[in-house]
């Protein structure tokens, strides 16, 4: 078996089993307790998660990871996972076989709708390398193993710009994905990104108001222009509007596709509610969508 073994334990999570299991159930513990979050018991179509380390962004991962539960039927997750550092990655690197290890346990890889996807051709292909540091990924799984612990996932690492390539590639997923639910697999689509990089805390809020609109409109080529226009602001210490716009703007072409016409969101917060300093932020947002 191929194992992808942990390459942030101990830095964006706990590195023993017991600590990351009580620190998930801690999180999931206190997301289920915000408004909103147990309104809808079906398996989404897909999530907008947050991927700092999880003392700062755990409780906004953790309210869209409770959309899934024990009660799920194995229910297989495709990640789409930011490119913080593959920067020979041009498409969609996917991590096809085995499985990836946590100190919980192992999550497998579902074999056979990773190879689907690759067979969807360029930009989608294997490049296992580009998982290998990438922690985006990574930080979601001690949470979804605590709410499914039976679910299976494809991992995509996703640097496929932002214009129509990355559109028709996630409009070309999405279908894929549209007829694997519609033939009864509980397939789930999770777009790993966080939000503002290194603003001021009020600063840092503002463009999650400001790009939230399109996502929830399920709007790809809306969010692009918006988060362009974000970062050209000239706002004090901003970097980004979303480090993971790429997964996203990809994640909403194939939502669209999968039919979502409903998006909630279910969570936001900065890491200055963690407790981080004020004048350096980074922001947090969870998205459910549904048909």
């Amino acid at each position: 078996m191929t194992l992808r073994l942990p390459a942030v334990a101990g830095a964006f999570y706990p590195r023993s089993g017991p600590a990351v299991e009580a620190m998930a159930a801690d999180l999931l513990e206190a997301a289920r307790r915000l408004p909103g979050t147990d309104e809808e018991r079906s398996v989404p179509l897909g999530l907008l998660v947050p991927h700092a380390g999880l003392v700062y962004s755990g409780v906004v991962a953790a309210a869209g990871w409770t959309q899934l539960s024990p009660a799920d039927p194995g229910p297989t997750v495709v990640l789409l996972g930011t490119n913080h550092g593959a920067g020979w990655l041009d498409g969609v690197g996917a991590w096809e076989a085995g499985a990836w290890v946590v100190p919980t346990g192992e999550l497998a890889v579902d074999t056979e709708l990773a190879a689907a996807i690759v067979e969807l051709g360029i930009p989608f292909r294997v490049d296992r390398e580009a998982h290998a540091e990438e922690h985006s990924i990574e930080v979601q799984l001690p949470l979804l193993d605590a709410v499914a612990p039976g679910a299976r996932i494809v991992p995509l690492a996703v640097s496929a710009g932002r214009g129509e390539r990355a559109v028709d590639a996630g409009r070309r997923l999405g279908e894929l994905l549209a007829g694997r639910r519609a033939a009864g697999a509980a397939v789930v689509l999770a777009i790993s990104t966080d939000m503002a990089h290194y603003p001021g805390d009020a600063a840092c809020r503002r463009v999650t108001e400001t790009l939230l609109p399109s996502i929830l409109a399920v709007d790809a080529a809306e969010l692009a222009f918006r988060e362009a226009a974000v970062r050209m602001s000239g706002t004090p210490g901003l970097v980004c509007g979303m480090c993971g716009i790429e997964p996203a703007i990809l994640g909403l072409a194939a939502l669209r596709a999968m039919g979502a016409t409903r998006a909630r969101s279910l969570a936001s917060a900065t890491s200055a509610d963690a407790g981080g300093p004020p004048d350096r932020t980074v922001g947090y947002l969870t998205v459910r969508f549904d048909g």
